[in-house]
């Protein structure tokens, strides 16, 4: 049985090109083949929190340029070798005998053997757009929590964000989705965010000068043009990694995320929010972007 070793993931590093060594190749059950290589530059979906999309790009065998049409996350059990694909994981990723991985599916049938070489390439235009979309998301969202901190509270709430402020987002929060572009949040405004003080009636009536103002802090922190990075504890896929911003000087904002993310606040030409109101307790931020160089 071929050695498989947790994935080395490169994503975090910019890194859109990678050889690779094969560690298993399986036929996927909905048609086509599963590849898993000892390292790769693809960003799969979560199989927890699939809030990012998976990368979309190419993995060369022998030769052949094989389209990635979908990228997941896997675990393979050490003991019998068995892959398990996304939603079929059984375990937690702390779980001893098992490793995480990244899971190449590709249409074609493939039987190349373990051990063979690939060369991987990512579409790094697309990846650019979502790592545009996902990071403007958490800067709407620190920016949201600022605009809202000083005048749609009654009294203190216990949760605050990176910037001191309370946390809306982290409380209200029930689904996110990234995308080219675009990040889309949705907020729950019930009975318990209310009871924790949010004035959520005043913010309803509100909702266009709260997205005046927090366009404008955007704008702020745009020009400033501060650097992103992404700081990791480990090269494995199930190591921690951590959004860096110094959206203030001297103050370096940390947030937990596993996404793709931009260099540079200098990236973009444009970051603005919208809000759609959907009932009484249900509140859509989409925010939207453009890269620097198609303003």
């Amino acid at each position: 049985m071929f050695p498989v070793t947790a994935t080395r993931v490169l994503f975090a590093d910019h890194q859109t090109q990678a050889p690779a060594t094969l560690q298993a190749c399986v036929a996927a059950t909905s048609g086509g083949t599963w590849l898993v290589t000892d390292q790769t530059p693809f960003h799969p979906v979560s199989h927890i929190w699939p809030d990012h999309p998976a990368d979309r790009g190419t993995c060369d065998i022998a030769g052949v340029p094989y389209p990635v049409i979908g990228c997941y996350t896997g675990a393979v059990e050490l003991a019998s070798g068995q892959l398990f694909v996304d939603q079929a994981i059984p375990v937690k990723r702390s779980e001893p005998g098992w490793v995480f991985v990244v899971v190449h599916r590709i249409a074609e049938t493939v039987t190349a053997q373990p051990g063979e070489s690939a060369l991987l390439q990512v579409d790094a235009t697309y990846q650019q757009a979502l790592s545009r979309g996902h990071s403007a998301g958490h800067l709407s969202s620190l920016a949201l929590n600022q605009v809202l901190h000083h005048d749609f509270w009654r009294k203190d709430a216990s949760r605050k964000d990176e910037l001191g402020h309370y946390d809306f987002h982290g409380y209200a929060q029930t689904q996110s989705r990234v995308t080219e572009d675009c990040s889309t949040d949705t907020y729950r405004l019930g009975k318990t965010l209310r009871k924790r003080g949010l004035n959520s009636a005043d913010l309803i009536q509100q909702l266009d000068v709260v997205a005046e103002r927090v366009n404008m802090l955007l704008e702020t922190w745009r020009q400033g043009g501060a650097a992103v990075t992404m700081r990791c504890e480990g090269p494995a896929l199930t190591d921690s990694r951590y959004w860096q911003c110094e959206l203030i000087p001297g103050s370096l904002i940390t947030i937990p995320c596993g996404g793709t993310h931009v260099r540079s606040l200098a990236d973009y030409a444009r970051i603005t929010v919208s809000f759609e109101l959907k009932g009484e307790q249900e509140l859509v931020m989409i925010t939207r972007t453009a890269a620097a160089d198609e303003s």
